[in-house]
């Protein structure tokens, strides 16, 4: 059954009413008729069941069945924390992680991150990255379409991090295994820092540790920072009995 997500304001009294692209897509695209049942999803992990009722390019309504917290929506809120990498690599961690379950993707410099570039130009990559995220949100019948932000300074990504209840710094050279550190203590929100291509710097990791930070590592093998990213994610989440 396809989903799609609406403004909470096109909700109402037992039905909803899709414009836009949805409705584009549902009429045009999917070519879905009168009575066909599809899920809506109000951004705040509620999924709503319903059936069309009319349907045009411009405008669907549907009638609405049922409602139920989206199964889909981990209660572990992690966000990612992500080094500006090289090339395209940033769009294929926005959207693996969306479908993973990150509630966050933050996007910030480091000192070793390689591309540069001023913060309006990055503005106009962060609306592609939205995109993505919920095109991934969609596909993964997620229940909130996880915000993509950017681009922050490495002092300011600290103090952000700092916030959660497990916030992680990973570390190439040191650090406590994610094992033992999930293990430690309960938590209901995570922060996972992850370097870009050169890692960071030894100045780096005595300032995460300074502001807080828990310095981990996932293993003896080196991992591409895109991997080291997606696979962080799915770690935290899998300890928290989200998968």
């Amino acid at each position: 059954m396809p989903k799609f997500f609406v403004d909470p304001a096109a909700l109402r009294e037992g039905s909803v009413l899709l414009d836009g692209d949805n409705a584009a897509h549902i009429a045009k695209t999917l070519r879905m008729r009168p009575g066909e049942l599809l899920t809506v999803c109000d951004g705040e992990a509620t999924d709503y069941t319903c059936r069309i009722l009319s349907s045009s390019p411009s405008l669907v309504e549907a009638e609405i069945l049922s409602s139920e917290r989206c199964p889909a929506e981990p209660e572990t809120e992690v966000t990612l924390y992500m080094a500006l990498p090289k090339s395209d690599k940033l769009e294929l961690v926005v959207q693996k992680a969306v479908e993973l379950g990150a509630a966050r993707i933050c996007v910030y410099r480091s000192s070793r991150c390689i591309p540069d570039p001023d913060t309006r130009a990055f503005e106009k990559r962060l609306q592609r990255l939205r995109r993505i995220a919920a095109e991934a949100a969609g596909q993964s019948y997620r229940g909130r379409i996880p915000e993509v932000t950017g681009l922050l300074s490495f002092s300011a990504m600290l103090k952000d991090a700092a916030a959660s209840d497990m916030p992680l710094f990973f570390y190439e050279h040191g650090g406590t295994s994610l094992k033992t550190l999930l293990g430690e203590k309960p938590f209901r929100t995570a922060a996972a820092v992850v370097g870009p291509e050169g890692g960071f710097s030894e100045e780096e990791a005595e300032a995460a540790k300074a502001a807080g930070l828990f310095t981990a590592h996932l293993g003896p093998r080196i991992l591409r920072c895109e991997t080291a990213a997606i696979g962080t994610v799915t770690m935290i989440l899998y300890h928290t009995d989200s998968y």
